[in-house]
C-alpha cells in the first residue's frame, strides 16, 4: 500500500467511533501513519470512556462537525439524495457494494474507499468540506483536527463551495 492509502486507512479509524477494537488498534496506527501521532498519542493516554464521550460531544451533537460530506454541501435537502447515489455510482465503478450501516458519503468510509482503491476523486471532490471541517475542529480545539490536517495534506487545492 502506498503511503496514502496507508494514512487514508489509518485516519478512518481514528474518525470511527472508539471502541475496543481501536483501542487494540492504537500501536499499528501510530507506527503506520506518523502522521497521525498528535491524534494517537492523544487517544492512547486517554481513559476509554473520556475518549468516547469527547467523540460524542465532537461528532454527535450537531452538524458543525459533519463527518458526512455530502451534508457541507447539501445540508438536509432533497439534493443531498442525488449526492448520496453520486457516492454509491463511484464505489460500484470500482467493483464494490456500500453496506454499510452508515451513509455512503461518511468520511470514514470515504477514506477506506480512497485506500482500497487509490481513487481520491470524492476526497478532492470534498475538498472544500474536508477544509471547513478540518477548520472547525481546529477552532473546536479537538486533537481530531489534526486526522483532518493530515488527510488535507495529500490533496490537491481545490476550491469548492461548503455550507456554513
Amino acid at each position: 500500500m502506498p503511503s496514502d492509502a496507508v494514512l487514508y486507512q489509518a485516519a478512518a479509524l481514528c474518525l470511527t467511533y472508539p471502541d475496543d477494537d481501536f483501542r487494540a488498534r492504537l500501536p499499528l496506527l501510530r507506527e503506520a501513519a506518523p502522521q497521525l501521532r498528535e491524534f494517537t498519542d492523544h487517544a492512547a493516554v486517554t481513559p476509554a470512556m473520556e475518549l468516547a464521550a469527547h467523540y460524542v460531544r465532537v461528532f454527535d451533537f450537531k452538524n458543525r462537525h459533519s463527518l458526512y460530506l455530502s451534508w457541507w454541501r447539501d445540508g438536509d435537502t432533497r439534493r443531498r439524495g442525488m449526492s448520496l447515489v453520486r457516492f454509491k455510482d463511484v464505489y460500484r465503478a470500482h467493483g464494490l457494494e456500500f453496506s454499510g450501516e452508515e451513509l455512503p458519503d461518511f468520511l470514514p468510509a470515504v477514506l477506506e474507499f480512497a485506500a482500497r482503491t487509490g481513487d481520491t476523486s470524492l476526497l478532492t471532490e470534498h475538498r472544500g468540506a474536508l477544509e471547513e471541517l478540518r477548520t472547525r475542529l481546529t477552532a473546536f480545539g479537538t486533537p481530531y483536527a489534526c486526522v483532518l490536517d493530515a488527510v488535507c495534506a495529500t490533496l490537491p487545492t481545490v476550491h469548492t463551495g461548503a455550507r456554513s
